[in-house]
């Protein structure tokens, strides 16, 4: 028998997955799998991070070119990847953005400046072992190692070119031990700069890796609850 077209929406997306600042597509290695064999696609990006000749707009573009004509597309953004998930939602049909343990934008302002616009302050002393691998499994932190790359500071010089955050359904997800950006900080700017309360799990800040297969449960929830909403 046929599946109906409500049904199919139900349970077919694809997701789009942005990684943060010195990352490669390998930091969703562990969740896309879990979503793939949900039936969905999914496209993990690799940014061109490492290349002083890319800011943000060259980071959209390399998006847009992975993600191709797809509908319905989930966009999935961690960290400096809140600032590139927005920009491409004029030039693809975007269903819902998730932004997990990222940085929220504000309309005129750079990466660079968003530090202390938000007031954040980076831990001290700043070991990047015990800031973003403290609940990894030692031999993932160590695979972890092999596979960062230099972050260029071109995108963090621009500003960030919307006038406002894209009328798209957009979902926040915190983690309560990211030691990077704490859980106090990260509600008082996610209420600050969408007007929504974020939603919170376990795990530091690298929930791909710590945490995968509950990372890949709560987008599957707010692919459904979207879904619903709209039919």
């Amino acid at each position: 028998m046929p599946v109906p077209w409500r049904a199919r929406l139900m349970r077919v997306a694809t997701y789009v997955l942005i990684h943060g600042a010195g990352g490669a597509s390998w930091y969703w290695h562990l969740v896309a799998p879990r979503l793939t064999s949900l039936g969905h696609e999914v496209v993990a990006v690799d940014l061109p991070c490492d290349d002083d000749g890319a800011g943000l707009a060259e980071y959209a573009d390399c998006v847009v070119e992975a993600a191709g004509p797809g509908r319905g597309v989930i966009v999935v953004a961690q960290s400096l990847g809140g600032f590139t998930a927005p920009l491409v939602c004029d030039r693809l049909d975007v269903s819902l953005i998730v932004l997990v343990a990222a940085m929220v934008p504000r309309a005129g302002e750079s990466p660079g400046e968003w530090w202390t616009n938000t007031g954040h302050t980076f831990p001290d002393p700043f070991d990047p072992a015990e800031v973003f691998a403290h609940d990894l499994p030692e031999e993932l932190a160590e695979e972890l190692a092999t596979h960062v790359r230099r972050q260029s500071d071109t995108p963090f010089e621009k500003p960030w070119p919307l006038d406002a955050w894209p009328d798209v359904p957009t979902r926040f997800l915190l983690c309560r031990d990211d030691r990077f950006f704490p859980a106090d900080f990260q509600r008082r700017v996610v209420r600050q700069r969408l007007g929504i309360t974020p939603d919170e799990m376990d795990g530091g800040h690298l929930p791909a890796l710590a945490r995968p297969t509950e990372l890949a449960h709560r987008l599957e929830a707010y692919r459904i609850d979207v879904a619903g909403a709209d039919g």
